[in-house]
């Protein structure tokens, strides 16, 4: 009995044993895993330039940890063959339209394009205040970064007055911008182009750009004219710049207007003359001839001023609406092709039947002519009946080429969060990364793939004072995009706009799979960038 006992009592410590020294070289394998993820045989582009190679890539955190060629992969807790397929630097958006952050916070259309940083200029939308409050309850995929925006701090302070500010509301602009950059805004944002940032003279911008110079901001702009008027234009962003001391970015450079096409020789002129004597200047493209806005653009800016009951005082005067019709007759060459059918409405609240239909079917539906004075008598209707948003096809495909072409240009969408089959976005929402890739790169030659990753990933990064960020190098944060370069390609078109690209089949974002095997995951690790340029 007392030997039975003993023998029991053995087997139960000898099995307690046991257990705890399985536990102990468990707790000592895991202690020798080195990596979290080793991304394994892939052609790494690195985002500097540099021609492409084959290495593996090793992620611990949120960092690069290693890249070499044969990273013994017994020490990772996960291995990822990408044998065949790019591994770059996660591309980075200058410019997208975020205001539906906190309802998208997957921003599933830019993440299945490899875009792991979007900069949401926010030039002509409004500005969430207090910045940090918001950055500190929004969670989202991808990395975001914020500006203060002229067209909300305008209006919070003069509605859609047509006038120069007076000294007291320039103080309280003032206050706005000091506050926001105070709050983690990385620079200052204007829409020139449209209501009521039209109203803005240089002074007042130079004013509240030199707020944003202060703390190292930088200034980006949609220019007040990108037409007739685009030489003017990047001059007076010029004098912004060196008068407020501040850098500048262009965002999406274009020349509108088939009377205007072939200008790009001369902007892209100037830009370099300034480039030469030592002023910092950006400027960004996305890879498509049409581009999309408010119908606002199509009206000079006096008809607008004061909002929709001064709007419609005017067109009820008989005098003002023949002005108003001459100046939109020149307006509407200015901005779109030659006719009613450049121009498709998006979204149109008034006639929501014309969503994906053009100016042209429209005057078809009015039982009314198709010529430029009916078109802009059919625009004035829907303005008083709340406006629209349009795709104009406006430019050209060799102005595009050249700014995609110059060796300081980057790339953005100019696009929309949007929900797969809502709505009638511009396909540049779903497509403009892959389609520089598959069209420009791989189709068209016009960049190689090593110039165009540059562009995407560390050119932008660096613009912005993110050294750590847009590369693939040892302790550069682990923001990394894997694709296939012989499938990738843009699916969405102008008529049939809601579809994923293709060819994108893992996005890292601080180490954090959101993309993985083309699905998403759901995660949301991004971080609002921090302003760190000198």
């Amino acid at each position: 009995m007392r030997f039975g006992w003993s023998f029991e009592y053995f087997r139960l410590v000898y099995f307690i044993f046991t257990f705890i020294n399985i536990l102990i070289l468990g707790v000592s394998c895991k202690g020798t895993v080195d990596y979290d993820l080793i991304l394994k045989g892939g052609t790494v582009v690195d985002g500097t330039g540099a021609i492409r190679y084959v290495a593996d890539v090793a992620i611990r955190g949120d960092r690069i940890i290693a890249v070499r060629a044969d990273i013994p992969i017994s020490r990772a807790s996960r291995v990822l063959d990408v044998t065949g397929l790019v591994v770059a630097p996660g591309f980075w958006d200058n410019h997208a339209h975020l205001v539906k952050l906190e309802e998208y916070p997957n921003a599933e259309n830019f993440i299945r394009q490899g875009i792991t940083t979007i900069l949401a200029s926010l030039h002509s939308q409004d500005q969430p205040f207090p910045l940090d409050d918001y950055m500190g309850r929004v969670s989202m995929a991808p990395n975001v970064g914020l500006f203060a925006g002229h067209t909300w701090i305008r209006k919070r302070v003069m509605g859609l007055e047509n006038r120069p500010p007076t000294n007291e509301e320039l103080a309280w602009m003032s206050a706005l911008v000091d506050s926001s950059m105070q709050q983690g805004a990385l620079g200052f944002s204007t829409g020139l182009e449209y209501v009521p940032a039209v109203f803005a003279n240089t002074d007042e911008i130079v004013t509240l750009a030199e707020i944003a110079a202060s703390y190292g901001g930088i200034y980006v702009t949609h220019m007040r004219d990108e037409g007739a008027r685009v030489l003017d234009s990047i001059r007076e962003t010029l004098e912004i710049g060196k008068r407020a001391g501040i850098p500048i970015q262009i965002n999406h450079h274009k020349v509108t207007g088939a009377a205007h096409w072939g200008l790009t020789k001369k902007t892209l002129a100037i830009l370099d003359s300034a480039d030469a004597v030592g002023q910092e200047v950006a400027h960004d493209v996305y890879p498509y001839t049409a581009f999309s806005t408010y119908s606002d653009i199509l009206f000079p800016g006096w008809a607008l001023a004061g909002g929709p009951d001064e709007f419609q005082n005017r067109v009820n005067d008989p005098v003002t609406r023949r002005r108003l019709v001459s100046e939109m007759s020149t307006i509407f060459l200015q901005q779109t092709g030659s006719g009613p059918e450049s121009i498709k409405f998006r979204s149109v609240n008034s006639h929501p039947k014309m969503q994906g239909r053009t100016l042209a079917d429209f005057l078809t539906v009015l039982g009314r002519p198709n010529t430029i004075v009916e078109a802009v008598d059919a625009i004035i209707e829907l303005q008083l009946s709340g406006g629209f948003i349009g795709i104009f096809e406006g430019m050209a495909e060799d102005d595009v080429i050249r700014i995609i072409s110059h060796p300081t240009s980057m790339f953005e969408t100019d696009g929309d969060l949007v929900e797969l089959g809502m709505g009638f976005p511009h396909p540049r929402s779903y497509g403009s990364f892959p389609r520089i890739l598959s069209k420009y790169v791989r189709d068209k030659e016009v960049l190689t793939l090593e110039e165009a990753i540059h562009k995407m990933t560390l050119l932008p990064a660096l613009w912005i004072g993110q050294s750590d960020r847009g590369l693939i190098r040892k302790g550069a944060i682990a923001d990394m995009t894997v694709f296939d370069f012989e499938t990738i390609q843009d699916k969405a078109t102008y008529n049939d706009p809601h579809h994923f690209s293709t060819g994108i089949l893992h996005v890292f974002v601080g180490g954090v799979a959101v993309l993985n095997n083309n699905k998403i995951t759901g995660k949301r690790p991004g971080r609002f960038i921090e302003r760190s340029r000198n």
